[in-house]
């Protein structure tokens, strides 16, 4: 990564000149929040595609309650958006509108209406910064290669002291994913009021979340890349 570009110039030009992986399975440019913990038991994540194979770009915010209840809110139908592959057993319900604002080089603000407002600021770390420089670097079938996603995964998580990590699995609705976050910062400080109540600092939840062989991060990470989905073969 250039160190001179800040994770809004990077983003600016994602949006700008959004660039799907080769393949004929279902690939999308992606940025946004892996998934952040907060003190009251609350997660958060989010998800802007600038570019999807399978219909028009979207955007959708991800939330789990203290209870364990997973919620997906999007500006695309189910079918196009984050719910075709990890919203069974959870709620799904499109909005008009997820706003994403960059209110500074290393701070965004999303918004969906006035049911949520959530401020994040980004950092960098040694730690970030070795494994963006990695993501850059590793060429495109590398990211397609299950042995590859699945040795980087149990290493990228010790590292980022975010518990456990997989890169590849199978998805909540059945589908085989793989995910290539090529820039990675950690959320150095974060804000969210959803439905009127206020989530409270970050921290890490007493049990890891996860959706299928999807593990939420113990820590807030925003990241840039894409991802890419498709049916499983049973032997």
């Amino acid at each position: 990564m250039n160190a001179t570009q800040t994770p809004a110039d990077i983003i600016a030009k994602l949006i700008a000149a959004p660039e799907l992986p080769s393949g004929a399975d279902e690939r999308f440019a992606l940025y946004g929040v892996m998934g952040l913990p907060f003190a009251s038991g609350h997660i958060l994540a989010l998800r802007d595609a600038p570019a999807a194979s399978i219909g028009p770009a979207f955007r959708s915010v991800w939330h789990r309650d203290p209870a364990g209840a997973w919620a997906f809110y999007s500006t695309v139908q189910p079918e196009l958006g984050c719910p075709r592959y990890w919203g069974a057993g959870s709620r799904s319900e499109v909005v008009p509108a997820i706003d994403v604002t960059w209110t500074g080089p290393q701070a965004v603000r999303v918004r969906m209406g006035d049911r949520l407002d959530w401020t994040l600021n980004l950092g960098q770390s040694v730690t970030s910064g070795f494994l963006s420089w990695v993501g850059g670097v590793l060429p495109e079938a590398a990211w397609r290669s299950d042995a590859m996603l699945g040795a980087m995964g149990p290493m990228v998580g010790p590292l980022m002291r975010a518990g456990k990590i997989r890169l590849h699995g199978r998805t909540p609705n059945g589908q085989h994913f793989k995910a290539s976050p090529s820039q990675i910062w950690p959320v150095t400080a974060s804000r969210a009021v959803l439905d009127g109540v206020d989530l409270g600092k970050p921290r890490p939840v007493a049990d890891q979340a996860r959706l299928g062989d999807l593990w939420l991060p113990q820590q807030g990470f925003f990241f840039a890349g894409s991802a890419r989905f498709s049916e499983v073969v049973d032997a």
